[in-house]
């Protein structure tokens, strides 16, 4: 039975996609930063009127099912007969999609923002490991070399008060480390055995997702102070632009991801935390050290390496795949 109720299903015969070019997977990317920093943006702006963060994550996941259930009734894609174990393994994603945000909430409060920041910044460095020590991958000596200029300069753009208390330390680690596992599980449901479309993928996780984040802001006391909130028409309008951006950025992220693969969709995450800093400098007039410029300069010379790096490599690995095939 699907994860989804009774909508029809088709059962694939798991065609072969045809490799996209260099150019297109930089598109890609570029199309990431642009909904990401818009979202990272709008979401600081919002969640300034309306401190609610699980209901705004709630807000976003059930978007994005009635964004997948527009797009499904107008046969943009189908849903694939999927096996009870595949139906736990997405209701499992679902939940470390949820847990991560909770993580990353409450280790926030138990250290400072650049520490929380640094440490975020091992994400790429937790994805190697696990990509290396569960899937047996092979890197070249220059995508190792390109990643450490992305995780030093995030840590000099951060350069601050480092305090952190022995939990929100602990905290902060696991939160790396399952940011860096949501998007490896991401890239191997689209790229592996099932081979979902950022579309189908998106439309099984939403609702479960509603459904966790809702929980959480049962059990953190945010719906009931939200029953005292006076929501007027104009921050309506805001949450459901807010939602729609957010369902953008989710079929955006999984396909980047699907295109790119996850390392390289951590590194962005990195050059984002940085681009985020810079448009503050721009519009916020936030005020930076010689330590901080060094930092975010580092980080976006080192991105792009390493996306140069990686993105040529994958392009050649499947150019030479294909060349066997023939």
């Amino acid at each position: 039975m699907s994860a989804t109720g009774s909508l029809p299903l088709h059962t694939p015969t798991a065609p072969v996609e045809p490799s996209d070019s260099l150019s297109t997977k930089y598109k890609w990317l570029a199309i990431y930063f642009f909904f990401n920093l818009a979202l990272t943006l709008y979401n600081k702006a919002v969640l300034g009127n309306f401190p609610f963060p699980y209901v705004l994550t709630g807000i976003h996941t059930l978007c994005g099912t009635l964004g997948c259930l527009y797009f499904y009734m107008r046969g943009a894609f189908t849903l694939t007969a999927l096996t009870d174990r595949e139906n736990l393994t997405l209701f499992l994603f679902s939940l470390l999609y949820t847990i991560n945000i909770a993580i990353s909430n409450v280790s926030l409060n138990l250290v400072t923002v650049p520490f929380h920041q640094i440490v975020r910044a091992m994400t790429p460095f937790f994805t190697v490991i696990i990509y290396v020590v569960f899937f047996r991958k092979v890197y070249s000596a220059m995508t190792y070399v390109s990643l450490i200029p992305v995780v030093a300069g995030v840590g000099f753009a951060t350069a601050g008060d480092y305090y952190f208390t022995t939990m929100g330390f602990i905290l902060t680690l696991l939160g790396a480390f399952l940011a860096a596992l949501k998007t490896v599980v991401t890239n191997r449901v689209q790229t592996g055995r099932l081979r979902l479309s950022p579309l189908e993928l998106l439309f099984r996780m939403s609702p479960l997702a509603f459904v966790q984040c809702l929980i959480y802001a049962f059990f953190t006391g945010e719906l009931s102070n939200l029953r005292s909130y006076s929501m007027s028409g104009e921050m309506m309008f805001k949450l459901a632009l807010n939602g729609a951006i957010a369902f953008g950025l989710n079929v955006v992220s999984f396909t980047a991801n699907k295109k790119t693969g996850a390392l390289t969709m951590t590194v962005a995450a990195n050059v984002k935390q940085i681009l985020t800093i810079v448009l503050a400098i721009i519009f916020f007039h936030l005020a930076v050290t010689p330590m901080n410029a060094i930092g975010i300069i580092l980080t976006l010379v080192g991105g792009a390496w390493y996306a140069k790096v990686e993105l040529e490599n994958k392009s050649r690995s499947q150019a030479q795949a294909q060349n066997v095939k023939a």
